[in-house]
């Protein structure tokens, strides 16, 4: 269920980036059964909540050609929230990094899985 805990965390950052009332964590994790989903999930969201400057910081050095407000929102949300798993939660780069894939494949356009792959890659070479 990890895969699911770490999609409910990537909706959760979406949602953040659009308006300034949102569910409570409670609300947006309470179909995850299991407390060790809910701990992962809760941990995703509040490393990019409590990191977020230096998630976009670092994001933004690894948009070449493009501006990090420029990014499709999908997008962006599945970067920080790869990001902030990678870098603060410490979960292996390439389960990471595959799962970030299959997000794009499920919830963005056919280009984004391939975008998203190259700048984890690179972002991962940086922070590894």
């Amino acid at each position: 269920m990890r895969a699911y805990a770490r999609d409910l965390a990537f909706q959760s950052i979406f949602e953040r980036l659009f308006v300034k009332e949102y569910f409570s964590d409670e609300e947006s994790f309470a179909s995850l059964k299991k407390d060790e989903d809910k701990n992962f999930a809760n941990e995703i969201l509040n490393s990019f909540l409590e990191h977020r400057e230096e998630i976009e910081n670092l994001l933004s050095k690894h948009l070449i050609g493009y501006e990090i407000n420029r990014v499709y929102k999908v997008d962006l949300a599945i970067l920080f929230e790869s990001i902030a798993e990678i870098k603060y939660v410490k979960t292996p780069a390439k389960i990471v990094i595959n799962e970030a894939v299959e997000l794009a494949k499920k919830f963005s356009t056919d280009k984004s899985s391939k975008f998203i792959n190259g700048v984890l890659s690179s972002i991962v070479k940086e922070i590894i």
